[in-house]
């Protein structure tokens, strides 16, 4: 009880300091003022605060995206789910804007991003697949299993199968999951786009006792926006056949003093 006051005196004090605390459009002052003020809270925690912060941004209609189209960084003006899910993660991973630049070509990357002259030049090495994010380790711990039955489905590429949470067993299990969780939503293999397994990220954000889901909902070319809505009626109308389900475990503790 005491930490869930102290969350909403937290989030009260943010309001009144920032009225465009609902806004993705910071400035790396008011970013790093954040990181700062968040920085005792869990890593989820710290991840669903920061995917909300995007909330209404419009959708990123580049099939390419913006950002690997500019060669950016940072380019939160537009996003696509993909980019919210690393930028969240990313702010939420670091103690102020600058690492989490840095985070960023180190997690975006099936090696690691290389900047020269204030430009990415090695975007063709990032993670095109939401599949290959789960496989690298960069981006928390697969948990699927732990939330129900898993069924078997056909893979691609180099996947020959996969185990996925069916659209009905996510739905009974929402509850468990916490805040940061990345869900991975898993296309139908006869309704697969170039191959990709993965069709959709989004990361969930508790809420007095409900389940949100905050993404980025629309398509390339036509636009959308970054929606929080509740993770219920998403699997209702979903396209997609089940979830994977990332978790980035707690930091461990440093103590003040170091014993002798």
């Amino acid at each position: 009880m005491g930490r869930t006051v102290g969350l909403y005196l937290l989030f009260v004090c943010l309001m009144l300091l920032h009225p465009a605390y609902a806004s993705a459009f910071m400035a790396d002052e008011d970013i790093a003022r954040y990181q700062t003020l968040t920085r005792a809270w869990s890593t989820g925690d710290r991840i669903a605060f920061w995917a909300e912060q995007f909330v209404g941004t419009p959708y990123d209609p580049d099939p390419l995206g913006c950002y690997v189209r500019e060669n950016a960084v940072v380019s939160d003006d537009k996003v696509d789910c993909m980019y919210l899910t690393f930028r969240a993660v990313e702010l939420a991973l670091a103690k102020d804007p600058e690492e989490a630049r840095e985070i960023a070509l180190e997690k975006r990357f099936k090696g690691s991003g290389l900047v020269q002259e204030g430009k990415v030049q090695n975007y063709t090495d990032r993670f095109e697949y939401g599949e290959d994010m789960i496989d690298s380790g960069k981006w928390g711990r697969e948990i699927t299993a732990e939330f129900g039955k898993t069924v078997q489905i056909q893979g691609s590429r180099w996947h020959n199968s996969l185990l996925v949470l069916s659209a009905g067993a996510a739905a009974k299990n929402a509850g468990r999951l916490q805040n940061g969780d990345i869900i991975f939503f898993v296309r139908n293999p006869g309704k697969r786009i170039s191959d990709e397994i993965v069709g959709h990220l989004g990361i969930i954000k508790k809420e007095a006792n409900k389940t949100y889901l905050i993404h980025a909902s629309g398509l390339k070319n036509k636009g959308g926006k970054v929606k929080k809505t509740l993770l219920a009626d998403y699997l209702r109308i979903m396209p997609f056949i089940g979830i994977r389900v990332n978790r980035f475990d707690p930091e461990p503790t440093v103590p003040d003093t170091v014993p002798e």
